[in-house]
């Protein structure tokens, strides 16, 4: 009988689309051989690594190796270990769910972070018009999150799911670069405390917030929590 071969997962310390699957990979208790990139700060990504130059045209992390299969991109990567490892179930079983999740998961990407990414560089000028926009749209997103919750579900598509992953990572960022949860959105607020007592969330972020920390840049403070082990 053939054994397939432990699955290499390539990412970056502060790769959120790389932190994402390693979330993944833990919550399905999967045995990944974790490969972080090199990166700096100055330089970030360069020189590229050799696999991820081979394997992903775009020439970003994450990358999946397993076997014959040679995937990038964290949707794909979420989507083959779905299927590798069925149980636990991070997409909901019941199919408006599975839909919903889906949609969230890749709005999180290509809704939410776009603003995000545009703020990067502004933190010092926040009256700069794009950083007014970018701030706008990141807070009229989490209003957006925040009426899902207000039904009472624990997470954002009924049950934990890859799409809860996809925006904690995201609002991480967005947090670091000037656009916080509004502390009246107490459901919002709640999530994500409810996402940082998981021990893959927190094994993955507490990970990027040391890496943060040893570069002297700042933490949110849910994030400063996690690093020191206290309740997030």
């Amino acid at each position: 009988m053939t054994v397939d071969p432990r699955p290499v997962l390539y990412s970056g310390p502060l790769s959120m689309f790389g932190a994402k699957t390693q979330i993944a990979a833990l919550e399905k208790g999967i045995d990944v051989e974790l490969v972080m990139v090199p990166f700096e700060m100055r330089t970030l990504y360069q020189p590229k690594h050799v696999e991820v130059l081979r394997i992903n045209p775009k020439q970003q992390v994450p990358v999946l190796v397993h076997g014959e299969v040679e995937i990038f991109d964290s949707t794909q990567i979420f989507e083959y270990f779905e299927d590798l490892q069925p149980e636990p179930p991070l997409w909901p079983r019941d199919r408006v769910m599975r839909a919903q999740a889906r949609l969230l998961e890749m709005k999180s990407d290509e809704v939410f972070f776009p603003p995000v990414i545009r703020l990067m560089g502004l933190q010092g000028t926040p009256s700069d018009p794009v950083a007014v926009a970018a701030r706008e749209a990141a807070a009229d997103y989490y209003r957006q999150m925040q009426e899902l919750l207000q039904d009472g579900r624990e997470f954002l598509a009924g049950p934990y799911s890859f799409a809860d992953i996809a925006f904690y990572m995201a609002q991480i960022f967005a947090d670091r670069m000037g656009a916080p949860m509004p502390q009246a959105a107490r459901h919002l607020l709640d999530w994500r405390e409810r996402l940082g007592q998981r021990s893959p969330v927190r094994q993955v972020a507490g990970a990027m917030g040391r890496y943060l920390l040893s570069q002297q840049r700042p933490l949110p403070n849910f994030l400063q929590r996690i690093v020191d082990g206290e309740p997030a």
